[in-house]
């Protein structure tokens, strides 16, 4: 992402939450839109897709404290693009160069030159890659971000599970050992001397940066590229790795490991692993948010007359539901403790939900007492009041 995109887009409104929005707020916010414009539930749809990322471009800078913080820093400053001048700095042409201001040389009055001591110094560190005059040191570079999935069970889903990935991303070319150069020595890139970005003019007085078009944003140029990564230091790599996913994950939900993406270049960081769960049905069990649900057949006559049914738990043991007598069918209790896990520890509830069994074959001592049961309730019409209120407007 370029400095200006970093500036000018409105990531709160992309998420739709305010700018003081909580942490949970923006998680919450995020996790909504990802489900709804997320590729797997809308093939076919660009559009879908170019939403999606836009979302999880948002998500990436306002969910990170620190990403957000200079985020938030940098449009106050600048606004949706411009720099806002203070008071007494009247209507005229505000001309001057940032780095008079962030790390560059002393200005009128014998100013002295430095940072802001993790002000807005640190900021604009951060956001322009700037050093200080005479400066070749190439910069440290994140590593990229990697996006897998994953396809658990139902029951993996609630009770977590550890499970192997194998994840193809950029890393250190071997041949090479990163630097790009057949022979180990690169150049510092001239037209950027080392930093990877480029100043470009956006008007009023100041500039922004760009990724240096000569050496890719590396900082160096290789006098003899690699055969291997053809001079850019970076290769495909596979690895396989053990990652653990937490109890109680949905079908859908997007995970953030940090620093389990691509290795960094010179010292940088490593990226972050993003991974997408798939989770797969269950032949006796649903689930409703931190609940899980099923359904249980019960006769007639417990229906009627009560009593008790042992019902099955995922994972652990039996439970038994007393049934009122005159319990209707498509009843729902409630069996609490039983349900997926919690962040914090706590579990949802079993929603048990009664379902009653119809025989296709009665035996003949069945049968008579059904016949008889029919001819005790033969003045009873549980119709009557359907048709009373169908006479109504």
């Amino acid at each position: 992402m370029s400095t200006k995109d970093f500036i000018e887009k409105d990531f709160y409104k992309v998420l739709g939450v305010p700018k003081d929005a909580t942490e949970a707020e923006i998680k919450k916010a995020y996790r909504k839109l990802a489900r709804e414009f997320h590729p797997d539930a809308n093939k076919g749809n660009t559009r879908a897709e170019e939403r999606f990322k836009e979302i999880s471009e948002a998500n990436d800078v306002l969910g990170d404290p620190k990403k957000r913080k200079e985020y938030d820093d940098a449009r106050a400053l600048f606004g949706n693009g411009g720099f806002r001048p203070g008071p007494g700095a009247g209507g005229g042409q505000f001309n001057f160069d940032l780095g008079d201001l962030f790390g560059g040389a002393g200005g009128a009055g014998g100013a002295q030159s430095g940072s802001f001591g993790g002000g807005l110094g640190d900021v604009f560190g951060g956001l322009f890659n700037r050093g200080g005059p005479g400066t070749t040191r190439t910069q440290p570079r994140r590593g990229q971000d990697v996006d897998t999935e994953v396809t658990l069970s139902f029951t993996e889903a609630i009770e977590g599970a550890t499970v192997p990935l194998r994840m193809t991303s950029q890393a250190p070319c071997k041949a090479c050992s990163g630097t790009g150069d057949k022979n180990g020595t690169p150049r510092v890139c001239p037209t950027c001397v080392g930093t990877g970005q480029v100043a470009r003019g956006s008007g009023g007085g100041f500039s922004l940066t760009d990724p240096c078009p000569d050496c890719k944003g590396r900082g160096l140029i290789a006098e003899h590229p690699c055969a291997e990564c053809s001079g850019s230091g970076r290769a495909k790599s596979s690895r396989t790795m053990q990652v653990r996913i937490p109890a109680g994950v949905t079908d859908g939900q997007r995970i953030r490991l940090r620093g389990k993406g691509a290795p960094g270049e010179r010292g940088g960081p490593a990226g972050d692993l993003y991974v997408t769960v798939h989770v797969g049905e269950h032949r006796v069990f649903g689930r409703k948010g931190d609940n899980l649900t099923v359904t249980v057949p019960v006769t007639f006559a417990e229906a009627a007359l009560g009593g008790e049914v042992r019902v099955p738990t995922l994972g652990g043991s039996p439970v038994t539901l007393k049934v009122p007598a005159g319990t209707p069918n498509g009843r729902t209790m409630r069996a609490r403790g039983k349900g997926a896990a919690r962040k914090d520890g706590s579990h949802g509830d079993l929603l048990i939900t009664v379902e009653v069994s119809v025989p296709k074959d009665l035996s003949g001592k069945a049968r008579e007492a059904l016949e008889a049961y029919r001819e005790a309730t033969a003045d009873e019409d549980p119709r009557a009041e359907l048709f009373e209120a169908a006479k109504g407007e």
